[in-house]
């Protein structure tokens, strides 16, 4: 808990640092001389490393003064790392920022304005950006964050393992109109038995700690964690305690997920079926089992989809603040978006359709591209982000500690949800 306390500190100090200019340097310097700029990012995945290395050095060829080096840092940690980072006196040029962290560095002041420099580099097409991808990372009309990076939520399924356990598959029962969240739940209770020491369905890598990746389960029943103004806890409303029913029903009852403390991959084939982000597919490239790719199951407000987004913000008070935008202009120009569409789904409209998509996609055929990817950014909604979520995020989790027990009382638990964080979003901080 303390340390929980000391990240949600760190984050606040360390953007209250950058906004105020400390720690990158008294003032900008002078970008006609040597220009060596830092992105932090969080992959460690040596493929898309190696692509953002190529389109630096493409840079290069035009900008011979500039260098662009791309810093990875832990993903379980990365926000941390980052705002201790700047409040260290060592902020990179550009960062990636995630979606439930996106309103507090769009209103710290500590991001420089991209709007103007993606509007005024040729070739750029911003109106091809889809104000749906935009919206979380603009205020007013400027736009603080490139949101690279709109993933929505999918399932992957092991067909081998679903066929062996006697169930079907999430494409079967697409077809006959009946894939829903009970569904697949029905589907994952049978694999432990067929396969001891296997599960069913895992949502998202879920360790019970990262609480709001449920929110793909809670599109479905019509479920948020609070009001759409950000003011009110919904915990308590009835669509969560169904959804969250549904859950603690699946994994203590039927023994369709993995009980908390259990870890389960399935791209190591420890699990029939994963909710994950469609980003993730090429983890499959050399999957030893059959796999197929299905949208999120309807519940009972019927076939909502969900996607996360990660953006890319240049900090205003750096040594080169322009130079870092002009490099991502560069870096999300259309013909760079087209060759990072290969991993991380684009913002852009004219990208958006299953021909482009599979030059980038081998792996994935065009009508799951169009069901899952297409349908899913067009139609979905962004998860839920919060001003001053990591104070949010460490008051749910410690909170749900009681959720997570058998035959535990669900509403009860969830008022208890509320009573902790009603407090913080009231006063958004």
């Amino acid at each position: 808990m303390k340390r929980l306390r000391w990240m949600s500190g760190v984050l606040a100090a360390g953007l209250a640092l950058a906004a105020a200019g400390c720690g990158g340097g008294d003032k900008a310097e002078d970008d006609n001389g040597p220009v060596s700029l830092r992105m932090t990012v969080w992959t460690a995945n040596k493929d898309q490393l190696a692509l953002f290395d190529q389109i630096a050095a493409d840079y290069k060829s035009t900008h011979p003064n500039v260098t662009v080096k791309f810093d990875a840092l832990p993903f379980d940690s990365y926000t941390t790392a980052l705002t201790t980072q700047v409040a260290g006196g060592n902020p990179p040029d550009l960062a990636w920022i995630f979606e439930k962290d996106a309103p507090d560095f769009v209103s710290s002041g500590a991001l420089t304005d991209l709007t103007p420099t993606l509007k005024g580099t040729a070739g750029y097409d911003y109106d091809d950006l889809a104000p749906a991808t935009t919206k979380l990372w603009t205020a007013g009309d400027k736009l603080y964050g490139y949101p690279f990076s709109t993933s929505p939520f999918v399932v992957f399924y092991n067909a081998d393992m679903l066929t062996k356990a006697g169930a079907q598959t999430p494409d079967q029962l697409v077809a006959a109109n009946q894939w829903t969240w009970t569904a697949a739940e029905q589907a994952a209770a049978k694999v432990p038995a067929a396969e001891p020491g296997k599960f069913g369905l895992v949502i998202r890598d879920f360790d019970y700690k990262v609480w709001d990746n449920l929110a793909s389960l809670w599109a479905g029943y019509g479920a948020a964690p609070w009001s759409a103004d950000g003011k009110t806890c919904q915990f308590t409303s009835q669509p969560m305690i169904d959804a969250m029913t549904f859950l603690h029903n699946a994994v203590y009852t039927d023994k369709a997920m993995p009980p908390p403390g259990t870890a389960a991959d399935f791209f190591a084939g420890d699990s029939a079926m994963t909710v994950t982000q469609i980003s993730r597919a090429a983890t499959l490239k050399d999957a030893k089992f059959k796999w197929g790719v299905a949208p999120l199951p309807a519940g009972p407000a019927g076939a909502q989809q969900l996607f996360g987004q990660a953006g890319i913000g240049a900090f205003g008070k750096g040594k080169h603040p322009q130079a870092a935008a002009d490099f991502l202009a560069f870096f999300s120009n259309p013909a760079n978006s087209a060759k990072l569409a290969q991993y991380f789904p684009p913002p852009r409209t004219s990208l958006l359709n299953a021909a482009s998509l599979k030059a980038a996609n081998p792996l994935l055929t065009a009508e799951q591209l169009d069901s899952v990817v297409v349908n899913g950014i067009k139609n979905g909604a962004v998860k839920a982000s919060h001003l001053g979520y990591a104070k949010i995020d460490e008051a749910v989790r410690a909170a749900m500690d009681t959720y997570y027990q058998p035959g535990a009382d669900v509403p009860a638990a969830l008022a208890g949800v509320c009573k902790a964080v009603e407090p913080l979003l009231s006063t958004g901080s």
